[in-house]
């Protein structure tokens, strides 16, 4: 057999190869490992929308690359242990679901790019250096912005326009929680509300939060946007309809689970732009140079059959603006 003859066998067997083994010819399988902090049935749904959003900016998994998840279940305090396990798989980016997961996956991989689809207060806990130039291996986008606790407030006087002692659900082992804390009461200064907080510092504790808001003489109920609170969240509901207090959320999933209001990020669509970091960092770009973005999606998501449990009529100015209401 000549050379000619050999290389044109070779090309001919080549392209009857499997995708999977040309793809190990050339670029390697990358491996996105995922820090999680809830479980398949809290977040199942924003993984597979990252999944999804991977598939269509041309990446197969298994042929391009691997997802290594790892779920808190609820306990933030495995977040070290779990990014313990991923550093020993060599990740070539992190996903990082919370800010608080954020610190732990550095500490186990200081190099290692890491996107966080949930940031809160990301200058404040030291993850970045500015949200233009974030100056070191965290980027992502951002769960609140500056005003958000505010609107709100808004909402909650529009849906009881007599509302002025407003109860807050707050979780301070969560260090997320202190800036919404801020948020909310520089927000409730403003608008000439009291807050009453109320720190829960496990999801136990929240029936005896609630004996608290009702002891308080609460009109309304924040619950600031925290896991332990969305692992909960039908516990939560029951509550707050026995005690006939009403409540504001910043995560849909709340007002799915029987709560009344919600209003705040998609967080489906934050997921799915991190897909959009993790593409830009494995083609190349350093998360130094990947600003930090702010959400581009809200929603408000109403609970009429909460608020005709509760007595309440909501406003049809409100009800036009929903983008869902829930009957």
């Amino acid at each position: 057999m000549n050379r000619r003859e050999f290389i044109t066998l070779l090309g001919g067997a080549a392209a009857g190869w499997p995708l999977a083994a040309r793809a190990q010819q050339g670029e390697r399988m990358r491996r996105i490992g995922c820090l999680i902090p809830g479980t398949q049935d809290s977040h199942g749904r924003f993984v597979a929308g990252f999944r999804q959003r991977l598939g269509q900016l041309g990446y197969v998994e298994g042929r391009d690359l691997v997802l290594d998840l790892r779920w808190a279940e609820g306990e933030l305090d495995r977040f070290p242990a779990l990014a313990g396990e991923l550093a020993l798989l060599a990740p070539d980016v992190v996903v990082a679901a919370i800010s608080a997961a954020v610190a732990p996956a550095k500490q186990a991989m200081p190099t290692t790019p890491i996107v966080c689809p949930f940031l809160i207060d990301p200058i404040g806990l030291g993850l970045v250096a500015s949200h233009n130039r974030p100056g070191g291996n965290v980027t992502g986008i951002m769960f609140t912005l500056d005003g958000l606790l505010g609107k709100q407030l808004e909402l909650v006087r529009e849906v009881v326009p007599s509302a002025s002692r407003i109860g807050m659900l707050v979780n301070m082992r969560n260090p997320s929680n202190a800036g919404q804390q801020r948020d909310a009461e520089l927000a409730a200064s403003s608008l000439g509300v009291d807050l009453v907080t109320v720190d829960v510092h496990s999801p136990e504790e929240i029936d005896a939060a609630f004996q608290t808001l009702i002891r308080e003489r609460s009109d309304f109920v924040l619950v600031l946007s925290d896991l332990a609170f969305n692992m909960k969240r039908h516990r939560i509901a029951a509550l707050a309809i026995a005690a006939r207090l009403p409540t504001m959320y910043g995560l849909r999933e709340h007002a799915d689970a029987g709560g009344l209001v919600s209003y705040g990020t998609s967080i489906l669509e934050n997921w799915r732009r991190a897909a959009y970091f993790v593409d830009r960092i494995l083609k190349g770009t350093k998360p130094a140079d990947l600003p930090v973005e702010v959400p581009t999606k809200f929603e408000m998501i109403i609970n009429l059959k909460t608020a005709k449990a509760l007595g309440l009529e909501i406003p049809d100015k409100l009800l036009a603006l929903a983008n869902e209401v829930i009957e």
